[in-house]
């Protein structure tokens, strides 16, 4: 296109033959049976394509960091990453379409953007300290999703469920973490990272603009870019409190997390402002919901809260959490921000990725050599709340919300 991006990829019903003969027929049937199951059960089905994870062929992040990504495959800083996520999303379009109309192409990925270039120690590949590469790989995502999104809806035609818009919807999972300055000296730190982590795709996505220089100057017009989402899905789990970084490798950059505050805490200890810390070190804070569900509903009036839960394998906070978080998406309703549903993460432990099993989630309980699955109180809890489709009165007491807090944001 005129900014110097791939704006289509040539895929017809040939080469997708093509590649369902190179596919593994036994996991595209068990996906298909996975959905089908669902569906029988009254489930309308989310289908998400990228959770971090690359084939090796195109990310070897061994030999990329070993070789400081002067080797690899380097995953999203190829510039063939685009076209090959095009042809993934395609396929399986083509495969599964009858079955789903509500797609997301990628969870959560400004996550191994950031970490995968600037925090080594935060175990996701390739685990490097080159900043310089942030702009490529966050164009390269941008990109990615942009085709993806064209593709899905030029290969799923069939409408799957009578509660459809179309017979496909296609949005991205964004993991939102408002930011709140230390002091006033910070302020325009912390307005850089709600910029950088929070808005800076959504304005690629929605408007076209690709900021090229990390800058909030440098910006491409894109229009392979504008208009590719149809929904945004907020995963929110805490907030950050920033103060300013003297040196930076990008204008918006000069940020740094303060200790004490949302992600930057010790596990199972108290934060700075009070608040108790889960086994991640995340620091309990419920108003942050609302500000980045206020931030998402400017992007789009199609907002779905995708992640939202605790790591607590006791189940001593997470009935609190589970009702103040459903609290902070009430005052979201009630301030005009429209949210058309809410996933709890998780219904059971799960792998957490460098931290493999030994953070919980989950609703219920997994016995790792049975995989016997108990609920946990919390459970009944959740249940409760759908059941009556609302929170009751005795469920206020456990209610964490402090209005003093809100709109701080902003």
């Amino acid at each position: 296109d005129g900014a110097g991006l791939v704006k289509d990829v040539r895929i017809s019903k040939e080469t997708l033959e093509e590649l369902d003969k190179v596919a593994n027929h036994d996991i595209v049937n068990l996906y298909r049976e996975i959905i089908l199951d669902l569906r029988k059960r009254g489930f309308k089905v989310v289908v998400n394509l990228l959770h971090f994870t690359l084939p090796y062929w195109l990310h070897n992040p061994i030999k990329a960091r070993s070789t400081n990504l002067e080797k690899g495959p380097r995953g999203f800083i190829e510039d063939y990453f685009p076209i090959e996520f095009a042809k993934f999303a395609a396929y399986v379009a083509f495969k599964l379409g009858d079955l789903v109309d509500t797609w997301s192409t990628m969870n959560e990925p400004m996550v191994p953007i950031e970490l995968g270039y600037m925090a080594p120690h935060s175990g996701f590949p390739p685990g490097v300290v080159k900043p310089e590469v942030l702009p490529k790989a966050f164009a390269n995502v941008v990109l990615a999703h942009a085709l993806a999104y064209k593709l899905i809806k030029r290969f799923d035609t069939v409408k799957a469920d009578a509660d459809s818009r179309e017979s496909a919807e296609v949005g991205i999972i964004h993991n939102f973490i408002p930011a709140y300055p230390v002091d006033e000296t910070s302020k325009t730190a912390s307005e850089h990272y709600n910029y950088f982590h929070n808005t800076m795709l959504l304005e690629a996505l929605v408007k076209g603009r690709l900021d090229v220089g990390f800058d909030e100057k440098t910006i491409t017009a894109s229009s392979t870019l504008a208009g590719t989402l149809d929904w945004i899905g907020v995963n929110y789990y805490t907030r950050l409190v920033i103060k300013r970084k003297e040196l930076a490798p990008f204008p918006v950059l000069d940020f740094e997390a303060v200790p004490g505050y949302g992600y930057a805490c010790v596990p199972f200890s108290v934060s700075k402002a009070g608040r108790y810390c889960d086994g991640m070190g995340w620091e309990f804070f419920p108003e942050g919901l609302v500000d980045s569900l206020n931030i998402a509903s400017k992007y789009s009036s199609t907002v779905y809260v995708t992640e939202n839960g605790t790591s607590d394998h006791r189940d001593m906070i997470r009935a609190k959490s589970i009702l103040s978080h459903a609290y902070a998406v009430h005052r979201a309703l009630e301030s005009g921000t429209s949210v058309q549903g809410y996933f709890h993460w998780s219904i059971n432990d799960n792998y957490e990725w460098a931290h493999g099993f030994r953070q919980k989630f989950g609703l219920y309980e997994v016995n790792l050599i049975t995989k016997e699955r108990s609920p946990r109180p919390s459970a009944k809890v959740y249940r409760e709340m759908v059941v009556s489709n609302g929170l009751k009165t005795e469920h206020l007491s456990n209610i964490v919300y402090e209005e003093k807090y809100q709109g701080k944001l902003l």
